[in-house]
């Protein structure tokens, strides 16, 4: 993985998370295990970069709530039903600095539903508003903050004054 130090322990719990899933327990099982090894480390190397663009994209960021957790990467989402504490690549994702909102706390669904989406390519048009309106992550944290949202790794308060 060029240009992207990686410790033992990341690549412990990728490695660890790949050879849980059922399906490659079911290989090994049943003695197949050169395809559950090839199809670990597909899962590994996928989940790698993830966790590379999580680092590198300045809108990625990590919602957590009652539907589950989701790593928003752009054009790609990466999800599971399962909460941020039982998302290994979630956690991953935080534990390395990417924003983490928790709308858990968040009573008012009507309105975190009409909120705007987060740009995608960090290009924000001012005048676009209405459905499919889309604005800057920190715009979007300071309007889910307000509904009562938890905030991890603010990049807020990376911003110079």
């Amino acid at each position: 993985m060029k240009g992207f130090p990686m410790q033992t322990s990341v690549l412990r719990v990728l490695r660890a998370t790949a050879a849980s899933w059922w399906r490659h327990r079911e290989l090994r099982r049943t003695g197949e295990t050169e395809p559950a090894r090839q199809l670990e480390r597909k899962a590994v190397l996928r989940d790698l970069g993830y966790l590379r663009q999580a680092t590198s994209l300045p809108n990625a960021h990590v919602i957590c709530g009652d539907g589950g957790t989701f790593i928003h990467l752009g054009w790609t989402t990466v999800s599971t039903l399962a909460p941020i504490e039982r998302f290994p690549l979630a956690v991953l994702v935080v534990a390395r600095g990417t924003p983490a909102i928790d709308i858990r706390p968040v009573t008012d669904v009507i309105a975190f539903a009409n909120l705007p989406r987060v740009t995608r390519n960090g290009s924000v048009n001012p005048e676009h508003s209405g459905p499919g309106r889309c604005v800057s992550l920190t715009t979007y944290i300071d309007m889910v903050e307000k509904l009562g949202a938890k905030i991890a790794n603010d990049p807020r308060s990376r911003q110079s004054i």
